[in-house]
C-alpha cells in the first residue's frame, strides 16, 4: 500500500483524451474551433443562449459515447484501495464515476447535469437543451443551462479542496495544461504544505518546473505504471 497518508489527485482533459474526447487547448483543441468567450462564460449565454446551448448539446453527445481508459481505470483502483485518496477533477465528462472512482470532487461541474438559472435547481440531464427548457422545479422557462462552471465563475467546492490541499502529503497533477487558476495554483500550495508533488503529462505543463517529480507520456500508460508503484509502496 501507497506510504502516503493523505492523496490529492488533480486530473485535466489530457486524461480524457484517449477515450476521444477533445482537449481544449492543444493546436486541434476545442478552443481552436470556438471562442471560449462565446459559449463558455455568462456573457456568451446572456449574448447567445442558443450558440451555447448547440456547444453543450454536441458536447453531451459527446460524452454519452465514450468509456472510461486505463488511466481513469487505475485511478479507480487507487481511490477504492486507498482511501484516503480524493480526485479533484476540471472535467465536466463522467468518466471517473464510470471507472469506480470513490472520492471524487467535480471543480468545474458536469455536463451530464444541469442548473436552472431562476431557481438553481440541479439534476442529471441526457439529452438536448434549449432556451425553451422548462425547468422541472420552477416551471419556468429560459433559465436552464449546464450545471458546468464558466470563465468568470467560482469553481465548486473550493473549500474543501484548499483543506485537502493542506493536509495532503502526496499532490499528483494529471493532464492538465496549467493555464486555468485556480487549479494551476494547487501545486504551490500543496508543495507549501509539505507534500510530495508529481506532474504525470503527456508534456512539460505550464506549470512544470514547481513539480518534484515528472513523468511524461500518454496517460493510459504512465497513470497506471504509477498507481502499480504508488500500491506496491515503490512510488
Amino acid at each position: 500500500m501507497p506510504h502516503y497518508r493523505s492523496i490529492v489527485i488533480l486530473t485535466g482533459a489530457g486524461l480524457s483524451a484517449e477515450s476521444g474526447l477533445s482537449t481544449f487547448r492543444d493546436a486541434n483543441g476545442i478552443w481552436a474551433k470556438y471562442d471560449w468567450r462565446d459559449v463558455a462564460t455568462p456573457q456568451g449565454f446572456e449574448k447567445n443562449p442558443a450558440l451555447v446551448h448547440e456547444f453543450y448539446n454536441m458536447r453531451r453527445r459527446a460524452h454519452a459515447g465514450v468509456k472510461p481508459n486505463a488511466a481513469h481505470l487505475a485511478l479507480g483502483r487507487l481511490s477504492r484501495e486507498h482511501e484516503a485518496t480524493t480526485i479533484v477533477t476540471q472535467n465536466v465528462d463522467c468518466l471517473h464515476e464510470a471507472a469506480g472512482t470513490a472520492r471524487l470532487i467535480h471543480m468545474h461541474g458536469e455536463a451530464m447535469k444541469s442548473l436552472c438559472a431562476h431557481c438553481n435547481a440541479r439534476g442529471p440531464w441526457i439529452g438536448d437543451m434549449s432556451v425553451a427548457t422548462v425547468c422541472s422545479a420552477c416551471g419556468k422557462a429560459g433559465g436552464m443551462r449546464p450545471d458546468v462552471v464558466w470563465f468568470g465563475e467560482m469553481p465548486y467546492h473550493m473549500e474543501t479542496i484548499g483543506k485537502l490541499l493542506l493536509a495532503c502529503d502526496l499532490f499528483i497533477s494529471i493532464g492538465t495544461s496549467g493555464h486555468v487558476y485556480p487549479a494551476a495554483g494547487f501545486v504551490a500550495a500543496a508543495a507549501d504544505a509539505g507534500a510530495h508533488t508529481v506532474e504525470l503529462n503527456l508534456e512539460p505543463s505550464q506549470g512544470a518546473s514547481l513539480f518534484a517529480e515528472a513523468i511524461y507520456g500518454p496517460a493510459t500508460e504512465v497513470v497506471p505504471a504509477y498507481v502499480e508503484r504508488l500500491l506496491a509502496g515503490e512510488a
